[in-house]
């Protein structure tokens, strides 16, 4: 079966390069907070035009101590999207606040912003959006609404590394951004890796000390801190990659836009706004045959995977918010119908168009 992502095929193309970078750190035994993990943090700032940026765990670490810098905890609310990956709202529980759900827009899958202002309250202390599958969110209304009201924004941006409104790279609008190097990600390492940037040097230099156990100095503890920290073998590799990602974000909006070519006649397309520059980490598509469209790809040896079935609402672990099927249509709707393709900056054309022909060849056969 073809990968529904080939990371062999990206690591080949660059593999002198991180090996180099990989055995000088081995060389150099400092595995924890060293040269590269600094080094990584200049180059994210440079890249994304912040003045702080901070190396951790995770993009779920990333989430919750962007929180924690806050001072968001219990009683506090924080509004989100219900279509998106567990962590965000993982992260909103951590600290003990409640994550307040506003439905989503049906054509960039992203919060409703037009429907913020009715779910605030006086324990309302941030909003959450999440730029989903590389599309950013409309930041320019959720700041009016914010300064409105006076609440933070934490932009969840684990899914959209160098995607941009108008000039402006996603992570450095919020008051915090937060990402993840995940693998699979658009700028992925080789396990787990996480990053917060902000302009407020206040909040960068808790987030600091809250990844390292709370610690500003050795052994000594004013608060209680997580241990979040990306190491430097990671960073390294992600040090790396980061000159490559325009190039490979590029490579992926062409492979997408030759998707929608094939495709737009058949299914829901992605959507990309005006002064949007989406950076599709995911090529997501609808259709009310998504079950016959997967088996039929699944024959002919082709992943696709649905992100995401079950939206947060409706999630087990969340059922103390009491919601229920209905509560967010659009959502759920949208659950029932999208999946995504493979696409990867290393996709060939060809591969795109066979996969193309086999779902309209399914869509003729379905309806005849």
């Amino acid at each position: 079966m073809k990968p529904f992502i080939d990371l062999k095929a990206q690591y080949l193309n660059i593999k002198d390069e991180i090996l180099e970078i990989i055995n000088e750190i081995l060389e150099s035994s400092h595995y924890i907070l060293g040269e590269n993990v600094r080094k990584f943090e200049d180059e994210v700032k440079s890249y994304l035009g912040v003045k702080k940026a901070i190396g951790v765990a995770s993009g779920t670490d990333a989430l919750h101590l962007a929180l924690k810098a806050l001072d968001i905890g219990k009683g506090d609310e924080v509004i989100t999207t219900p279509f998106t990956f567990f962590a965000t709202v993982e992260a909103i529980t951590y600290v003990g606040a409640k994550p307040v759900f506003v439905d989503i827009d049906s054509r960039t899958y992203n919060i409703d912003a037009d429907k913020i202002e009715e779910k605030i309250t006086p324990r309302t202390k941030a909003i959450i959006p999440v730029h989903i599958f590389g599309c950013p969110a409309n930041m320019e209304k959720i700041i009016e609404i914010a300064r409105k009201y006076g609440l933070k924004i934490i932009e969840d941006a684990a899914q959209a590394f160098g995607a941009k409104i108008g000039d402006r790279k996603v992570g450095s609008i919020g008051d915090i951004g937060c990402f993840s190097f995940y693998p699979s990600k658009n700028l992925g390492c080789f396990g787990d890796g996480g990053m917060v940037v902000t302009n407020n040097e206040d909040l960068a230099d808790k987030i600091r000390i809250l990844r390292n156990h709370g610690s500003p100095g050795r052994y000594i503890h004013n608060t209680v801190g997580l241990n979040s920290r990306l190491d430097e073998i990671q960073a390294g590799i992600l040090r790396v990659k980061i000159k490559y990602i325009d190039h490979y974000n590029e490579l992926r909006r062409k492979k997408a836009a030759v998707y929608t070519k094939y495709l737009s006649d058949a299914v829901i397309t992605p959507d990309e706004p005006t002064n949007v520059y989406h950076v599709f980490h995911l090529y997501s598509i609808r259709s009310d045959r998504r079950e016959k469209i997967m088996e039929t790809l699944q024959k002919h040896g082709i992943p696709s995977v649905v992100y995401y079935p079950i939206p947060m609402h409706l999630q087990g672990a969340l059922k103390s918010l009491s919601h229920k099927e209905g509560d967010f249509p659009v959502a759920e709707k949208i659950s029932k119908e999208i999946f995504s393709l493979p696409l990867y900056p290393e996709l060939a054309e060809e591969e795109i168009f066979q996969i193309s022909q086999i779902i309209l060849r399914c869509l003729q056969e379905n309806y005849s």
